[in-house]
């Protein structure tokens, strides 16, 4: 051997493991709090409920500026030789002589830019009216997102609990696996021995690769599951994730003594603002019948280069307009709005009356997913000894391979049970919250 082979693979390896260090990504865990937080700035839906709020913010800006001063400024030039056209122009510009035929004044060029502004005296109400319904939209909107974040947030509550039970389902499945093969090994070294009949060789190795296969799936949905969550979360779906264990997360458990009420959820305050915007829809729809008086002014600069003159002037004052008769289509609007308000009304109600029913429904999920906890943590214990027992049993040939079988399947069943119990407590407890209107994290 080389002398100079020796402290060659020694340093190889150093460096192996240095590159695997620096040259492997390190996956910090998601925990629920930042799974809850992301989804609220990375949702699509979160998004819309966004917008939906900046498009309220601008109808509502929009209603406040009607009452405010309108000011418009209007320009433009023309050549003519009409007479009526030609003559105001004239005077406009200041050029009018005594020799200008009126019925042929000749042709005439004329510019002008005015300045127009008008100013809201009285409109029957309509404009405040029409702000109130700007504001009440505006607090629905919010409500809106609101009650879609916290709709997300239990999503993702969910997904992730989701993501935890595949997983404890597989780490299950695993274990059931490898006492399943040692079993098997077991019944083949019996059988050798002439202790065991070769029947119930095979009945173990046709459960082991029947667990091997649900392993496998199991292994899948726990894939999926992590897809499912990061499509929600709006990552990469084929990306890695690494979540914190079950113990990790918060129980969102509610104290007993805390009244619970569906009164604090976004949806109700939705419906009542969308009950205050149909009564300032309808309050609007009869004030546009009564008078509309606004007060205006105007200054105009006239120029004509034909004719060599320019001039300015102003008018201002007050005018009052009335629809006396519109064919019935003010009273149609106004039966509308009322409509609509029956409606938004009677909305609300219905919300109101489903959103008790959930949250008794809720409350009652939590009693039956806290109770079926305690049963299956108490199960697990038992089933578990049962099957160490069962195989104590059957190595010393005292047992037979499909009553070992049974005791493995009523394990492996019990901790699926507390696997899919432990983290329907958390969810079972985050629905009783979003059904009370009570935040999962600030």
């Amino acid at each position: 051997m080389n002398a100079f082979q020796l402290p060659i693979r020694p340093v190889v390896m150093g460096l192996g493991l240095l590159l695997m260090a620096f040259g492997t990504p390190v996956i910090s865990a998601l925990t629920l709090e930042e799974a809850i937080r992301e989804v609220r700035e990375a949702s699509p839906r979160a998004a819309i409920a966004r917008e939906r709020v900046a498009a309220a913010r601008a109808a509502q800006r929009e209603a406040d500026a009607l009452r405010l001063p309108a000011v418009m400024l209007d320009a433009g030039y023309l050549q003519t030789d009409q007479p009526m056209r030609a003559f105001g122009t004239i005077l406009n510009t200041g050029r009018f002589s005594e020799t200008i035929d009126f019925n042929r004044p000749g042709q005439v060029d004329h510019f002008h830019a005015a300045v127009t502004a008008t100013l809201p005296l009285y409109h029957g109400g309509e404009l405040t009216a029409r702000r109130r319904a700007g504001r009440a939209e505006t607090v629905t909107a919010r409500a809106d997102e609101a009650g879609v974040i916290a709709e997300l947030e239990l999503e993702v509550v969910r997904r992730y609990l989701g993501v935890i039970a595949a997983r404890e389902a597989e780490a299950a499945l695993g274990a059931s696996v490898r006492a399943m093969r040692a079993s098997a090994e077991t019944a083949a070294a019996r059988h050798e021995k002439g202790d065991l009949l070769r029947n119930e060789v095979l009945d173990l190795e046709v459960q082991l690769a029947r667990t091997e296969d649900d392993r496998f799936a199991a292994a899948q949905a726990v894939r999926l599951a992590e897809q499912r969550l990061l499509i929600l979360l709006d990552r990469d779906p084929d990306g890695a994730m690494e979540i914190n264990p079950a113990d990790a997360i918060p129980d969102w458990a509610v104290s007993p003594g805390h009244e619970l009420t569906a009164a604090a959820r976004p949806e109700l305050r939705a419906w009542e603002a969308r009950v205050e915007a149909a009564d300032a829809a309808v309050e609007a729809s009869r004030g546009s019948r009564l008078p509309k008086v606004e007060a205006f002014a105007s200054f105009q600069y006239d120029r004509g280069w034909r004719l060599g003159g320019d001039g300015d002037s102003w008018i201002g004052g007050v005018r009052m307009q009335w629809p006396l008769f519109d064919g019935g289509r003010s009273d149609a609007r106004t039966r509308l709005a009322l409509a609509r308000r029956s409606e938004a009304q009677a909305g609300a109600r219905e919300l109101d009356l489903a959103f008790r029913l959930q949250l008794e429904e809720a409350r009652r999920a939590v009693e039956l997913a806290e109770r079926r906890l305690q049963t299956s943590e108490r199960i697990v214990e038992q089933a578990a000894e049962s099957a160490a027992i069962a195989r104590l049993r059957f190595e010393a040939g005292d047992l037979l391979a499909a009553e070992l079988l049974g005791a493995e399947a009523r394990l492996t069943e019990t901790r699926l049970r507390l696997a899919l119990a432990r983290t329907g407590v958390v969810e079972a407890r985050a629905s009783l919250r979003r059904a009370a209107g009570l935040p999962l994290i600030d």
